[in-house]
């Protein structure tokens, strides 16, 4: 009997079914995913104390700067092996997948070096208070030193995403997040290793996450089987990878590294705030994570459309990924606003804690409705091979403007935790005006070629 494939092949078919059964197990896993660090906050909130959840907050931009630029090399991977997969040439997708591989353990190496020693500097840069300073360090320090895990995982995703498997990943993380979990209750509250136990217990998750997932892609007969022999760096195709995952990490990192000044405004009003921000921070990401994902979703059906040349059908997923985003993120929104407190009495018992994390929360919420067509549009436009495009953007509306916003407003208006949220939406709005009126026009210029030729 024939083994049945796991890839997805988005070239025909019903849109909105493809896209649902793409983009849920795909959220589902970003969920699992950010439990890691979110579990991390509850155990380190609940059971060590507010200085050490301040830490852990302090420390998520930092861990995100050197993530997301990894991210944008796995988008780019991503984006090219989509396009060979969608145009039916396997021998490319092969050199790809290898040549993915390589890059990733070279890259894996020097992050955890350059990352390990630049955690005293960058928690310096921040005005991390003393207080906070020495736990931050720790537990950073041996985040980063076993982050190689994470990142291989992420690349390994990104390989089966490319061909329209998220179920199996998904299975991995389920069970890696039970692991953490269970990790970071024995290590804290049995062996009474503080926060050096939730750093220890994620980054051994992390690992295993990385091992299953490497296991599947040289154990896998598929079409993405990944062969030891045969890894090697194909540097036609690293461009081709670079090209379009350079951009959108410099893009992803330079905004981390700007919401890095964000924390140090934030840090001017003390460990209660800053745990609150962290709390606040903490669901706002699971508030984003369905416009992330349907993000995930847009930017491999296009590629893979774009390499069958099915331009029409590529441009009706974005509009279905946009869609679909609006509702679940309002849905989500609304939920949290009304529960804004039980959702961050999740992480604390600290009455001032939790109040900052509401009046954060109840701020911003809304306006994460304007991420749903910054993050899908962005998503499309890298399926299709432009990743300048979104960086501009997004690096003008997020750093520069809401750079611009805090320093004015803190500085000869008001400087309350409530202003400082709101850096945030001004940036928001700014990037999805200009990435509307972007997309328009790249859309009516393929389209005008497409005629004219």
């Amino acid at each position: 009997m024939e083994k049945k494939s796991t890839v997805q092949d988005m070239t025909s078919g019903n849109i909105i079914k493809q896209i649902i059964f793409f983009a849920m197990p795909l959220m589902l896993g970003n969920i699992f995913q950010m439990l890691y660090n979110t579990v991390d906050s509850i155990v380190v909130g609940n059971f060590v104390g507010t200085e050490a959840l301040a830490a852990v907050g302090a420390t998520t931009m930092i861990v995100n700067m050197l993530v997301f630029f990894f991210n944008g090399f796995a988008t780019g991977a991503g984006v090219v092996m989509g396009t060979y997969f969608g145009a039916k040439n396997l021998e490319k997708l092969h050199s790809a997948v290898e040549t993915t591989m390589a890059a990733t353990f070279i890259l894996s190496v020097i992050f955890s070096i350059v990352g390990v020693l630049g955690v005293t500097p960058m928690l310096n840069f921040m005005s991390t208070p003393e207080d906070v300073m020495g736990e931050a360090t720790l537990y950073l320090r041996v985040y980063i030193g076993g982050i190689s895990g994470l990142l291989i995982y992420n690349i390994g995703s990104g390989i089966l995403r490319a061909v329209g498997d998220t179920k199996r990943p998904l299975y991995f993380l389920i069970l890696t997040s039970v692991i953490n979990t269970i990790l970071d209750l024995l290590f804290v509250i049995v062996f009474k290793m503080g926060i050096l136990g939730v750093a220890l217990a994620t980054i051994i998750a992390q690992f295993i996450s990385a091992f299953l997932t490497l296991r599947l892609l040289t154990k896998t007969d598929d079409i993405y089987k990944l062969t030891w022999h045969d890894m090697r760096v194909d540097m036609h195709i690293l461009k081709k990878i670079m090209l379009v995952g350079l951009p959108a990490g410099i893009q992803s990192v330079i905004t981390a590294f700007s919401n890095v000044f964000v924390q140090a405004y934030i840090n001017y009003f003390g460990a209660s705030c800053m745990a609150g921000w962290s709390c606040y921070n903490k669901i706002d990401q699971f508030i984003m994570l369905p416009m992330q994902s349907m993000a995930m979703a847009s930017t491999t059906f296009v590629s893979q459309n774009m390499g069958a040349g099915k331009l029409k059908r590529a441009d009706e997923g974005t509009n279905t990924a946009v869609s679909m985003s609006f509702m679940i993120t309002g849905v989500i929104a609304t939920g949290i606003f009304v529960f804004a407190s039980q959702a961050v009495g999740m992480f604390t018992s600290d009455k001032s804690v939790i109040d900052y994390g509401v009046l954060f929360l109840r701020t911003n919420v809304y306006f994460l409705m304007f991420n749903c067509v910054n993050h899908v549009l962005a998503g499309a436009l890298r399926g299709r091979g432009d990743s300048k495009g979104p960086m501009i953007i997004m690096l003008g509306t997020f750093v520069v403007i809401r750079q611009i916003y805090l320093f004015v407003i803190t500085h000869f208006v008001a400087n309350t935790p409530r202003i400082v949220a709101l850096g945030y939406p001004v940036g928001w709005v700014a990037c999805c005006i200009l990435e509307v009126t972007y997309f328009i026009i790249i859309r009516k210029r393929l389209k005008h070629q497409i005629i004219k030729n």
